[in-house]
């Protein structure tokens, strides 16, 4: 009860911006014209707080409790957004196409940083939010990453400024390339960084497109539980004396495969399905504000430009992967 009434206050704090977020994000300006998700949002305007302004003491502790478990309770309700069914119905062929190309770009992503003088943490953390899903990715991996709070920062605005750029440009990419609504949406589902990056540039070249762009993003989502449990038995596998300790199992990773699990099975209805998730958007937005509470805008600039270049060099890898992949299986 103590360390609940420590917490409460700055919980408070994370709440009231993530409920401002999200309400913000719903107007037509930010939704349908800038394209600003919930997420983005409240990370900046958690920053843009820390960053002109010293944080009372007294919110550390709830802060903190944001940041961490209830980000984490967060990311494992992202299973209630994925359907077997969904995935299956888009064909092996396109499976193949996520599968093969997000798997090379884990690799890539995480060299290429190693090779441009990003510490390895925070390459890991490009890695893996650039190849799956964005910022979600970012914060399961940094569990058994146990990085530098400004590591997570910088990595989700990298990861931030890429997509937003990609909204832009992937429309007229498709159309100068001559793709068709099926190879549009692929190509944009399996390489776009955050879902509203993926939806919002599928928007403005069809709805077949969002449609097709939509559930091959939830395809890479399901590759968030695998690579984690595998960067978690990587890191124990090669730690050291003195260093933290990493589950084998992180906890929330197996809820997001039960969740997932439970909504592929049918028997949630609808209208609960969708009150769970806007719940949890809601939940990942105060463990965001915690995130962004925690860094300020210096410390991005303190990162210099090493890992948006690791970042850009990875998302160009993964998009000429996924499109020559794309054509050599006809799709």
């Amino acid at each position: 009860m103590k360390r609940l009434r420590e917490a409460f206050p700055g919980l408070i704090v994370c709440a009231l911006l993530a409920s401002a977020a999200l309400m913000s994000a719903e107007s037509p300006l930010l939704r349908d014209t800038l394209h600003l998700s919930a997420l983005l949002l409240v990370i900046l305007a958690g920053m843009a707080l820390t960053s002109f302004m010293r944080l009372p003491a007294w919110t550390l502790p709830g802060i903190r409790v944001a940041q961490r478990p209830l980000l984490r309770w967060a990311v494992a309700g992202l299973g209630f957004r994925l359907s077997l069914g969904e995935i299956a119905r888009i064909g092996a062929p396109a499976l193949a196409v996520v599968v093969v190309s997000t798997g090379a770009a884990l690799w890539f992503g995480w060299w290429v940083a190693r090779r441009l003088g990003v510490s390895e943490k925070l390459a890991l953390l490009l890695g893996v939010g650039g190849a799956i899903c964005g910022a979600s990715a970012v914060v399961a991996a940094d569990s058994v990453v146990q990085a530098e709070k400004r590591d997570s920062a910088v990595a989700l605005g990298v990861i931030t400024l890429l997509g937003t750029v990609g909204i832009v440009i992937y429309p007229w990419i498709g159309r100068a390339l001559g793709m068709g609504d099926f190879a549009f949406g692929l190509w944009d589902g399996a390489t776009l960084h955050e879902m509203a990056q993926v939806v919002a540039a599928a928007s403005g070249y069809s709805e077949q497109a969002k449609s097709v762009a939509t559930v091959v993003k939830l395809t890479r989502i399901t590759l968030l539980a695998p690579v984690v449990f595998a960067l978690a038995w990587w890191l124990r596998q090669r730690g050291g004396a003195g260093e933290a300790r990493v589950s084998a199992v992180p906890w929330f990773l197996v809820m997001f495969v039960v969740f997932a699990g439970v909504n592929s099975s049918g028997l949630v209805p609808a209208p609960w399905l969708d009150a769970i998730r806007r719940a949890d958007l809601w939940l990942l937005c105060v463990g965001m504000a915690g995130v962004g509470l925690q860094t300020g805008f210096h410390d991005l600039k303190a990162a210099g430009w090493a890992p948006i270049a690791a970042g850009a060099a990875q998302w160009a890898f993964l998009a000429v992967a996924a499109l020559a992949m794309a054509r050599l299986v006809g799709l």
